[in-house]
């Protein structure tokens, strides 16, 4: 009975652990394009910095869908449909493990909310702050 116990909380890290090789794959392919360290810090004020929307000329911030609590669901700001929370530690098994859906909300937000794409630094940094919470 001890040994299965064993392999079964094993199991159910192996999720986090692969989020977190895939996780530090993109930070170093975003470090190979020239960026300097990453930063939590960074990453937390970029995610609450408040922008003008290019479409509607309303404030808004990461936050505004996401919540100010990584670790709280969001809602979309249009169709009200349920963002799970982005913090790693609340993130489930699939959520931040896909490098490919990564890119694709960061393309997507980041235009949304800051009118641009986002760089390699600021992808890093919003990668490290989902990590520390």
């Amino acid at each position: 009975m001890k040994t299965v116990t064993i392999i079964l909380l094993c199991m159910a890290a192996l999720p986090v652990s692969a989020s977190e090789a895939v996780i530090a794959q993109m930070q170093s392919s975003y470090r190979a394009e020239g960026t300097t360290g990453f930063s939590a810090e960074r990453g937390e004020s970029l995610w609450r910095q408040t922008q003008t929307q290019q479409t509607s000329g309303k404030p808004v911030s990461c936050t505004t869908c996401h919540s100010g609590n990584l670790r709280d669901a969001g809602s979309h700001i249009r169709t009200g449909k349920r963002i799970e929370p982005m913090a790693f530690s609340m993130a489930g098994a699939d959520r931040l493990n896909d490098p490919e859906k990564i890119e694709k909300w960061f393309l997507r937000n980041c235009k949304w909310t800051l009118g641009r794409e986002c760089t390699a630094q600021e992808k890093g940094d919003f990668l490290s702050y989902f990590l520390s919470r």
